[in-house]
């Protein structure tokens, strides 16, 4: 069964696509405004420090980034993609997050994650029990968004306190900028059905998602969520969208990049595929930085046994007709809100073009 049109959206992801073709703060802009008239609902940003395997890379802050395209946009909502929540104390994001909402008239979002090693590493960052600290950045954050100097908070973790505490700046969006949360194993699901508004993972197969969409649910009725925060809630899907008149020649050169996305043991284990002797996934995820040649050589490795079929599900390459299937296996699956980054050298053009020839098929889909 298809979702209703109205639940329905579609977003573009400025991450490592915008980031390795090198463009300007002016090009990003203009994108982002041709998005919001052409009828997506959503922009988001990456949050990295930066990516140093591609050294002509530009890497902004998203905060600051997301303010400047909240000034030329009248209709999208605006959310990073995700914040490394263990760089940052969470009064810190807190503040952003409504900050982004006020200026941007109430369409901001939050997308969150415990973080990952390729942003700290480098940076001396301690990366040590980063779920636990992202359970309680979270809560701390949305305690913060209901603080005032007249109703201060307190807040009493392990890795986060607040006496007597407040913002002031109360944000638009009730209850809440929504939170997205990104998680991709067991305990982070869990959370995600506790804490969160919508799921924003990236790197999935239609099987996975729909797998780990129902881990969401069964934690949501866990934890007593409402039937409205059910039927609210926002199961997005980061995607990768190349468009071509060859989809069998693109697939050729970046078939490496989409099977080094879907390593994860997850996927290993619903797709029944065998796990990889001598990789330690743990250690890759705490200690991995893109600086480590060592490191890219036995992802690369490894990832190479992944089957063409299920990389293939993963992502959408060819014409737009080429293309339509494989967001209906996602839209069966479960998503109701897909984040798109464009790859190839006409971003603007994939921009319209997905608007004019994608969105429609789909959403008349939704209706069905």
């Amino acid at each position: 069964m298809y979702l209703t049109q109205n639940k329905l959206k579609f977003g573009i992801q400025n991450g490592l696509n915008v980031a390795r073709a090198g463009y300007t703060e002016d090009q990003i802009l203009t994108a982002c405004m041709l998005a919001d008239k052409t009828g997506y609902d959503s922009i988001f940003y990456m949050d990295h420090t930066n990516v140093p395997q591609w050294k002509n890379a530009i890497v902004l802050d998203p905060w600051v980034m997301l303010s400047a395209i909240a000034a030329v946009t009248n209709n999208v909502e605006l959310g990073t993609c995700v914040t490394d929540a263990i760089r940052r104390h969470p009064s810190n994001i807190a503040l952003a997050a409504i900050t982004l909402d006020r200026v941007s008239k109430g369409r901001a979002i939050l997308g969150i994650g415990a973080g990952e090693a390729q942003n700290l590493k480098e940076f001396c960052i301690p990366f040590e029990k980063p779920v636990s600290k992202w359970e309680e950045q979270i809560e701390t954050i949305h305690t913060l968004y209901k603080s005032t100097p007249d109703d201060t908070v307190n807040y009493d973790g392990k890795y986060y306190k607040l006496e007597g505490a407040c913002l002031q700046a109360p944000p638009i969006r009730k209850p809440r900028p929504p939170t997205y949360m990104a998680a991709g194993g067991t305990r982070t699901l869990a959370l995600t059905g506790k804490l969160g508004d919508g799921w924003l993972p990236i790197g999935y197969t239609p099987e996975l998602f729909e797998d780990h969409a129902k881990q969401i649910q069964k934690s949501m009725d866990e934890n007593n969520r409402t039937q409205e925060e059910k039927d609210n809630f926002q199961y997005a899907l980061d995607i990768d969208v190349y468009f071509s008149e060859d989809a069998e020649e693109s697939w050729a050169r970046m078939k490496e990049a989409v099977k080094v996305s879907l390593f994860k043991p997850e996927i290993l284990r619903v797709h029944g595929l065998k796990e990889i002797e001598g990789f330690d996934f743990r250690k890759y995820f705490t200690e991995y930085s893109m600086s480590n040649q060592d490191w890219i050589v036995k992802m690369r490795e490894a990832a190479t046994k992944i089957p063409e079929p299920v990389a293939r599900s993963s992502t959408a390459v060819g014409t737009p007709d080429d293309i339509i299937p494989t967001f209906e296996r996602f839209m069966d699956a479960g998503v109701n809100h897909f984040v798109i980054r464009f790859w190839g050298k006409n971003y603007f053009g994939s921009i319209d073009k997905f608007a004019s020839h994608v969105m429609p098929a789909l959403r008349e889909k939704a209706k069905q």
